[in-house]
């Protein structure tokens, strides 16, 4: 395997992984930015306000996405596994 097949497959690696992460990330980014116009707006500067609601929705999007996150990580691995004895040449 040469440099530039290493840095393929580290760059698909990559790829995988922010598309699998991408919906969480962007569902507890919006929320995170909603609450905190909520606490600017009421003056409201209670720390457990800004934690459980991105909690909460972190849990739904990971229960809702996680079949997805799952099958895409399993895609990526059997991809990876097929690769191995092309690689021992």
């Amino acid at each position: 395997m040469g440099a530039d097949e290493a840095t393929g497959l580290m760059n698909q690696l990559f790829w995988y992984a922010g598309v699998i992460s991408a919906p969480v990330l962007a569902a507890v980014l919006i929320v995170g930015l909603l609450v905190s116009v909520f606490q600017v707006a009421t003056q409201l500067q209670e720390m457990t306000l800004s934690y459980v609601p991105k909690l909460l929705t972190a849990a739904l999007i990971l229960v809702m996405a996680g079949p997805w996150m799952v099958h895409k990580v399993a895609e990526f691995a059997v991809a990876m596994i097929r690769l191995i004895p092309s690689m021992a040449n």
